[in-house]
């Protein structure tokens, strides 16, 4: 069975960091045909995908553009979401996410709560 753990958000003041962690069982990140990515979902908005990375590939969103960076340590099977100069609008529950494009099956974690005050 594929199981997801995100780990490590908290509450940090504005300008603050935090490393997200998503660690994986049942799935092998490194798997050329899976895509993992950290989307987010803030108090009245919509869930939204911050990053993403497929091979050596990562894509990230205009908001978090040079504040956030993705990588997969592939001997942990583990994918991280460094996130930095925080600010009040990064508050989210963060998700994790891995999609194998073959299948089409699509994974997730059961989140991990980011507050960033003022």
């Amino acid at each position: 069975q594929v199981q997801l753990v995100e780990s490590g958000g908290g509450l940090v003041t504005a300008g603050g960091s935090l490393r997200l962690s998503c660690a994986a069982s049942g799935i092998i990140f490194s798997d050329c045909d899976n895509a993992m990515g950290w989307y987010r979902q803030a108090p009245g908005k919509q869930r939204e995908l911050v990053a993403d990375i497929l091979g050596g590939n990562s894509t990230y969103a205009g908001s978090v553009q040079g504040r956030f960076t993705i990588s997969r340590v592939n001997v942990e099977n583990t994918v991280y979401l460094q996130i930095s100069s925080l600010n009040p609008d990064d508050t989210a529950v963060y998700y994790c996410n891995v999609k194998n494009s073959h299948s089409g099956r699509t994974y997730w974690g059961q989140g991990t709560q980011v507050t960033v005050s003022s």
